[in-house]
């Protein structure tokens, strides 16, 4: 932290990683539980000498800097007021002639949660908004579950019959998959057999013991109650936009998963065929096919996400699937242990449930190690839609995904960008829409503009810088923007100013505003040129030799479709797998132009 960044946070207020101690001649004991709290939730800052006054934060200064520095920093090396040595990084400023600490608490890792005073973990404190919290005996049964050395899913149980409890068709189903997906292992048929060879049987002191992972993904349904006396999901269909919805109102179909994992996959699956954007079978035996669909990939990804990493030993709170019209949310209980940056990497994470995971992946139902939440993020962006939103909320050991089904591009934002007379590539122009959709005062970060399918955070700074030195953003922080004020403006009043037609949708422009065929790309020409009845997307895509939907839709198919030189055959649904496209009679008398 900057003696920079540090005056524009006191300019703010504290939060959930911001928070100031007055810390005069000493360290105050409180600062040792909002050490604590920073630990066992996403780590923040301490600074000490800076004073509330008048609901202000206000610098008061540290009058005795080196006593206090040394006490707070020696206690936190020494193990004995804390559990754990805590390694901070301090920063001192001088201000107006006066010492301020700024302390960075870094978040602990699994294992060495929870960090506690006093020797007692029930000591423990998480941070929730500007309060430090102390733990409940739910909450600290969770973070001790998370660091046990024997994952959860792993534990043999001793009081569940083996030649009982296993529900034979989904081994036999599992055993299949297996098979075809992994040609190079030896076939074992006996599935006692298979199941100890994968570790979901294990043998001790001359018994065969089934593990919990065993159970919950292929047991007998009254056997998952015993070890889960709770749903493995609980499905809603709600035929209302979110924002419209309470809580209070009853959803219009839903399910609550009570058999095993992979039962509960294959129903999940069954019901969500129902209500699919677009039509598509599936092999009855892989659940999978090679052309995907993008909106089944993000939602396969998100519901896998979602039985494989849920924490299964928390049995007072239940996972769910709510689809609104609008929007899907996905919400789990247990906190991913990754960072929402790390989980954009595509690198091997640290998961809750192992066994599980394993599970999935031996049959090709969940991506490659590391690249799931990728996929889905991914796969959205070739709609061109809005990213995924992520709450990994560390405090209360939840993970909630949203899906919402709404266009990142506008027609108004394209009309908006050929106003501003600078040339940007895709991700820049996603980017810039990106943030403008974003409520006014509100951040782009960097892991923000990564969701756009970028695929580095070096990459995604490229793209902010380019859109500072355009003035178009304004660089809030080393990892934070914002639409220039005079930018947002003017987006506002040109969204403003398009004309309400008959329908009450925002009219495009007309004929005589298309200007000439000059100001057409090359592209758009060969796809007039080319278009003589209604052709769906794919085929205009292959004229013009492009492979990405979203960009072609953005670059090439948009600005046709705002210019009204063509026109979709089925306009009351965008989305439509029926949908196709035709030329309008502006397009046709384009086209004689260019033919000329």
């Amino acid at each position: 932290m900057t003696q920079d960044e540090l005056l524009a946070r006191l300019n703010g207020i504290e939060w959930n990683d911001f928070e100031c101690k007055r810390a005069q001649r000493g360290v105050p004991e409180d600062a040792y539980k909002t050490v604590s709290a920073f630990a066992n939730t996403a780590g923040g800052w301490l600074v000490f000498g800076v004073s509330e006054v008048n609901g202000q934060l206000e610098v008061t200064g540290v009058e005795e800097p080196d006593k206090v520095q040394n006490e707070f920093l020696s206690v936190l090396r020494g193990g004995q007021k804390l559990n754990r040595v805590i390694a901070v990084e301090a920063h001192r400023f001088e201000i107006d002639g006066k010492h301020v600490f700024a302390f960075h608490v870094p978040e602990s890792s699994r294992s060495e949660k929870p960090a506690y005073l006093k020797g007692d973990p029930r000591q423990s404190y998480l941070r929730r908004g500007a309060g430090d919290e102390q733990f409940t005996q739910s909450e600290l049964e969770r973070f001790l579950r998370d660091a046990a050395q024997d994952r959860y899913d792993g534990i043999a149980l001793t009081d569940i019959p083996v030649d009982q409890c296993f529900d034979e068709i989904t081994v036999k189903w599992y055993q299949a998959q297996f098979a075809r997906r992994n040609p190079e292992h030896i076939e074992i048929t006996d599935p006692i057999e298979f199941l100890l060879n994968w570790n979901f049987l294990i043998e001790r002191d001359g018994q065969v013991l089934p593990t919990r992972a065993g159970i919950l993904l292929f047991g007998i349904a009254r056997y998952v109650r015993q070890v889960l006396p709770r749903p493995v999901l609980d499905y809603q269909r709600i035929d209302r936009p979110f924002e419209q919805w309470s809580a209070d109102e009853r959803w219009h179909d839903r399910y609550v998963f009570e058999e095993n994992i992979f039962q509960t996959w294959q129903g999940l699956v069954a019901r969500y065929m129902r209500i699919a954007e677009h039509p598509f079978s599936l092999d009855p035996a892989t659940l999978r096919r090679n052309d995907d669909p993008p909106d089944y990939v993000a939602f396969r990804e998100a519901a896998i996400n979602l039985l494989v990493h849920q924490d299964y030993g928390d049995h007072g709170r239940k996972a769910s699937i709510k689809l609104f019209t609008d929007r899907t949310v996905f919400w789990n209980p247990g906190d991913a242990f990754a960072t929402e940056a790390e989980l954009l990497d595509p690198t091997e994470k640290e998961v809750r449930n192992p066994a599980i995971v394993k599970a999935f992946r031996r049959i090709g139902l969940s991506d490659q190690a590391g690249t799931g939440i990728r996929a889905i993020f991914r796969n959205w962006h070739e709609l061109g839609r809005t990213p995924p939103q992520l709450k990994n909320d560390k405090a209360r050991k939840a993970f909630e995904l949203v899906l919402i089904n709404k266009p990142l591009v506008t027609d108004g934002m394209l009309r908006f960008r050929q106003t501003l007379g600078t040339n940007l590539t895709p991700e820049q122009a996603d980017a810039l829409a990106l943030a403008l959709s974003l409520p006014e005062g509100e951040p782009l970060t960097l892991t923000a503009i990564r969701s756009l399918g970028i695929r580095t955070t070096q990459q995604a700074r490229l793209v902010a810088d380019h859109l500072v030195r355009q003035q178009l953003f304004d660089q809030l922080s080393d990892t934070q923007f914002q639409v220039r004020e005079t930018i947002r403006q003017r987006f506002a009043r040109e969204v403003e100013a398009q004309p309400i037609d008959q329908a009450g949708t925002k009219s495009g422009p007309g004929r005589d505003q298309v200007g000439t065929k000059c100001e057409l790309s090359a592209e758009q020409r060969i796809v007039l040129a080319q278009m003589a009845e209604e052709h769906d997307i794919a085929t205009l895509m292959q004229w013009v030799g492009r492979s990405n939907r979203s960009k072609f839709r953005e670059v090439v198919l948009l600005p046709l479709l705002a210019l009204e030189l063509v026109a979709m055959t089925i306009p009351d649904k965008p989305s439509s797998s029926k949908q196709r496209y035709r030329l309008t009679d502006q397009g046709r008398a384009m086209r004689e132009e260019i033919g000329e």
